[in-house]
């Protein structure tokens, strides 16, 4: 039975730790909210000179992006979607929700993954990951993880 407690404490320790190497950014403006990992994502561009988002990239070419910015034009995720998906070469997955959408596909040899919510506050809160598709094993994964963890208020 001692074997059990021992087991739960370094199962909680790999767990912290492996979260611990995440970076969650809040955008001071919107309240846009994203986590990732900064071992991946290390270099940050700078910001914005309107303070809706934030951008940074990766040693292999790989870049990450979120911001936030008010619905002026009424947009819903069904016309988010529609939006997105014009500008992407080739649109492989297409899903909507009642606040939210997520469309990705390709641009040349890029995979572009976009993910956007419509928060409570008519802010559309969004990411979008690209990286080339000879990464896809290695960002596949990562993709619906950071997406997931997209929020605003």
């Amino acid at each position: 039975m001692r074997t059990i407690p021992i087991l739960i404490v370094v199962l909680t320790w790999f767990i912290v730790g492996a979260f611990a190497a995440d970076k969650t950014y809040v955008n001071p403006r919107f309240g846009t909210t994203i986590t990732f990992p900064d071992a991946i994502f290390t270099k940050q561009d700078p910001p914005p000179e309107n303070g809706d988002g934030a951008r940074w990239r990766a040693a292999d070419g790989a870049e990450l992006a979120v911001w936030g910015q008010n619905n002026v034009l009424d947009s819903t995720p069904e016309s988010l979607a529609g939006d997105v998906a014009a500008t992407i070469e080739m649109v492989t997955y297409r899903k909507v929700g009642a606040r939210w959408m997520v469309v990705s596909g390709y641009d040349g040899n890029i995979v572009v993954y976009h993910r956007a919510e419509i928060g409570s506050d008519d802010v559309i809160h969004s990411m979008e990951l690209r990286y080339p598709a000879s990464l896809s094993k290695h960002y596949d994964p990562l993709a619906g993880k950071i997406a997931d963890s997209l929020i605003g208020p």
